[in-house]
């Protein structure tokens, strides 16, 4: 892996190190030792991600409430799911809080084993919300129940995109920095919530003006590749080596 500078920093690209450039194994890589300067750095970044998570936290708490509500008292089994994935990102928030907090308190090369745990668990949640879609859809096509419009469910769908575009970007951006792969997964279920509130959208807009209730379960299965692979790839450890 070449070696990759911190930003956010005024130090030389070359100072600071998380892991020597050829001793990256498949699985996970050990850390090499980091100056005061550099752990000083990484410190604020993962400050910074805290600030990131916590908003996050009080978006999707928002979000869940208001698309939970607005989809069982609409019957829209398609804003009901987009709740259910909110609640997944909450659930996501939690596990990088508590792995940031781990790497705070007990250093980096200690993390690197809450690292591991918290990679597959924000894999597991990315299994669980491409399993809840796949679910929601089909019981969409079986009942062929459409969605009701609901402007409470527009609303907050409508927010979520430019939100989500924003958390996610620099989520990934982090995630890069401090080479984590459970951030990564996060800010990809982020990617996602941002793609299923486009979905919702549509869905709304679309069957209220043509009444054709298969749009949203039809549309709605275009995003489980995408989370089957994301979560894969969280679970196996893939994409980059622990920071």
């Amino acid at each position: 892996m070449d070696d990759m500078p911190l930003p956010f920093t005024t130090m030389p690209a070359d100072t600071c190190r998380t892991m020597p450039a050829d001793t990256c194994p498949d699985a996970c890589c050990a850390a090499a030792p980091l100056s005061g300067a550099c752990n000083a750095a990484r410190t604020d970044l993962i400050r910074r991600a805290f600030r990131l998570e916590y908003a996050t936290l009080a978006w999707m708490t928002v979000e869940a409430a208001v698309a939970t509500w607005s989809g069982l008292r609409a019957g829209s089994v398609s804003l009901l799911a987009f709740g259910i994935d909110s609640v997944i990102e909450l659930a996501s928030a939690c596990v990088l809080i508590w792995r940031l907090t781990v790497e705070l308190r007990r250093g980096q090369a200690f993390a690197e084993g809450a690292e591991r745990v918290a990679s597959r668990m924000a894999g597991g949640l990315l299994f669980g919300l491409a399993a809840y879609v796949v679910a929601a859809a089909a019981w969409q096509m079986r009942t062929q129940a459409g969605e009701t419009f609901s402007w409470p469910g527009l609303v907050v769908t409508l927010l979520a995109m430019p939100v989500m575009y924003r958390l996610a970007r620099q989520k990934l951006s982090l995630a890069e920095a401090l080479g984590s792969r459970a951030m990564r997964a996060d800010a990809m279920e982020s990617v996602t919530c941002g793609w299923l509130s486009l979905v919702v959208v549509a869905g709304l807009v679309v069957e209220g003006l043509t009444g054709a209730w298969w749009v949203d379960p039809v549309a709605s299965l275009g995003v489980v590749w995408f989370l089957v692979r994301e979560g894969r790839e969280a679970w196996r450890g893939e994409g980059c080596c622990c920071g």
